[in-house]
């Protein structure tokens, strides 16, 4: 079973800039897809982006242009670069891998434990 673990949230100023990485217990070549949900207080975990090993990528509309997720092969990381920050990412970020994607759906694996990201002035 894969295992992740999530880093590099924090508190930073609407407009700002935080990467969040992914560090999985396999290599990170070998899984085919991976993805960072959100889940804000009171909300519904929603999905953020999604990776497949073949390159796929897919964005939530809400963070299309903002947000870049990535793997970083030499540091066996997922990362997601997010830039132009805004008050409503703030949200407890989680990695999952080893799920599935197919017909633009993603299906969830194994989950990591979350890191807060807060975005205020």
């Amino acid at each position: 079973q894969v295992q992740v673990v999530e880093s590099g949230g924090g508190l930073v100023r609407p407009g700002g800039s935080l990467r969040l990485s992914c560090a999985a217990s396999v290599s990170i070549g070998s899984i085919y897809a991976m993805a960072w949900y959100r889940q804000a207080p009171g909300k519904q975990r929603e999905l953020v982006a999604v990776s497949t090993s073949f390159g796929i990528t897919n964005y939530a509309d809400s963070v299309t242009g903002r947000f870049t997720i990535s793997r970083d092969k030499a540091k066996n990381t997922l990362d997601l670069q997010m830039n132009r920050l805004k008050p409503e990412d703030t949200a407890v970020y989680y990695c999952n891998a080893d799920g599935d994607y197919s017909g633009g759906i993603y299906s969830e694996g194994n989950w990591g434990q979350g890191t807060q990201v807060t975005v205020s002035s």
